[in-house]
């Protein structure tokens, strides 16, 4: 690591706990329209209702409504967990000879896929898959909510009329693509100043800019008005599929027809006292289950984890990507690309949870905008290993592969989370250990967020968090070669991650320390 950063400097989020429900949201704006939902006496379903919508509107490069996803969600009334699966597809009509290898090594972006002529896989409307966020959200809401669908939607149509705040984050974010959203004009028209140069407010912070978010508050409108199949079965999805044919992708409004979110039983198991719910299928889930078989809970004692825990750590997840990888297709994110995903997680006053994650895969998704919506497109199709014959080749009508992992889970004490994150394949690894520390350790969310962890993600490099004692570090490195790294706004050495727990009738939430608009909070801070 560069010695450029202050190691003087300490960063730390305030952790409460209160008796009222609490929403974790990658973003302030849209966590405290969570709570409002959860003041106004809404469902955790209503309050993530609100959330997924909103959120996709003030972070549009992560999520929004032209992406995936799924859920997992707990039911106090029934004691019993759902997941929902609301991930992408590829269209019907993809022709693979559409994306021919170009012979010029592996690609550059997320996943070590071999290179496809002009990465049509990666970026454009040919890598445009069929979103399944807008049917999952309302298929949720539909079963659970109990509030209006339009007072849900209408948070973010009213901060889409607002335009998008562009300050320094924004700015950074924007300023990371810059190249890749000038190849479409209405990406360029929307993100960029003059069509080619970063948006980024006044080193004062006395100027204020915002993008004109316009066309997508008309979409949400109509979306709130007519439900969440208007953006599969009506006008909206006809004109969403049209604008990217006309771009040269294969989504048709048949696939969005066609396309529906699934519930599904959870994959659940234990480990030691504790309990687990995550999801099944073509998701990291699995992935999850299996870090989890190769950890021994008698083994892990303490308030806190020892080198012997974090050896074990490093060895449960080399050993379960490995399986991953050979069985499921090689889906990695490379090291230093950053995902384009968000998590929250909800719990309301009667102990109902919500653990959701929603992506557009890259950060900006396909780099493509939708002109008749105002939505920023996904690039579901890079999910895909553009070489035949392996477990996770590309073709059409077929389900992707995603590095998603909302958990519910239970400690031995009875206390309950609901944890997720964003960051592509380093999301399990964030995952299962922040769901190790409350289960075999007993720790805090406080304490649990606030402590460091490694990075396993697939390769034979375990990245370790500078902050770990020398002597864990220097065991690690015995065996292992590691890179010592921090936690840090960006780039993303570690996943970002967000969660709710409930313990003895109390809630609490957190999100990533170094998340700069990252929040948790709750009904009564309203």
């Amino acid at each position: 690591m560069i010695p450029n950063l202050s190691n003087s400097q300490t960063v730390r989020k305030t952790v409460i706990e209160t008796e009222h429900g609490v929403v974790a949201a990658q973003h302030s704006r849209a966590a405290r329209i969570g709570a409002e939902v959860l003041a106004a006496r809404g469902d955790a379903v209503d309050a993530a209702t609100a959330v997924s919508f909103a959120i996709g509107v003030v972070e549009p490069w992560m999520s929004g409504p032209a992406g995936g996803g799924a859920m997992m969600l707990w039911r106090a009334d029934e004691q019993r967990a759902y997941t929902l699966n609301y991930g992408m597809r590829s269209p019907k009509n993809l022709d693979i000879a559409d994306y021919p290898l170009s012979g010029e090594g592996k690609a550059d972006d997320l996943f070590p896929w071999e290179k496809v002529v002009d990465d049509r896989n990666v970026q454009g409307a040919k890598s445009i898959a069929v979103p399944g966020l807008v049917d999952g959200v309302g298929k949720a809401h539909e079963r659970f909510g109990k509030m209006p669908w339009r007072d849900l939607v209408q948070p973010a149509v009213d901060l889409a009329n607002e335009g998008l705040y562009v300050d320094w984050y924004a700015a950074l974010i924007i300023a990371s693509t810059t190249r890749a959203l000038s190849q479409d004009s209405d990406a360029a028209a929307l993100f960029l100043e003059d069509g080619q140069w970063p948006t980024i407010a006044g080193w004062t912070s006395i100027a204020e800019k915002r993008l004109d978010m316009s066309a997508m508050a008309k979409s949400l409108a109509q979306i709130a008005e007519k439900g969440a199949r208007e953006l599969y079965d009506g006008e909206l999805g006809a004109a969403m599929a049209a604008d990217i044919q006309a771009k040269g992708g294969s989504l048709s409004h048949e696939d969005l027809r066609a396309y529906h979110a699934t519930f599904h039983d959870p994959l659940q198991f234990s480990h030691g006292s504790a309990k687990f719910n995550v999801l099944p299928g073509l998701t990291a889930g699995p992935t999850f289950q299996q870090v989890f078989s190769h950890l021994d809970p008698a083994a892990m004692n303490g308030t806190t984890p020892d080198g012997a825990a974090y050896a074990a750590y490093v060895d449960g997840l080399k050993s379960a990507y490995a399986k991953r990888l050979d069985e499921m297709g090689h889906d990695g994110e490379s090291p230093e690309a950053p995902g384009c995903t968000t998590h929250f997680s909800v719990v309301d006053r009667h102990g109902n949870m919500v653990a959701q994650t929603q992506t557009l895969l890259s950060i900006f998704g396909s780099r493509v905008v939708s002109p008749s919506t105002g939505f920023l497109m996904n690039n579901g199709i890079m999910w895909f290993d553009p070489t035949q014959g392996k477990p996770n080749s590309l073709a059409a009508g077929k389900p992707c592969l995603m590095n998603v992992c909302p958990v519910l889970g239970e400690t031995g004490d009875g206390a309950r989370f609901a944890f997720g994150a964003s960051g592509g394949r380093k999301i399990v690894g964030a995952v299962s250990q922040l769901s190790s520390f409350v289960s075999d350790y007993g720790m805090s969310l406080s304490d649990a967020f606030h402590h460091p962890r490694i990075d396993v993600s697939g390769g034979d490099t375990v990245v370790v968090d500078d902050s770990l004692p020398a002597d864990v570090q220097a065991g690690l490195a015995e065996k292992h070669p590691i890179h010592s790294a921090r936690r840090t706004v960006f780039p993303y050495a570690f996943a970002c991650t967000a969660g709710v727990m409930r313990r003895n009738g109390k809630n609490a939430g957190c999100t990533e320390i170094m998340s700069p608009w990252g929040d948790a909070i709750s009904e009564d801070q309203i």
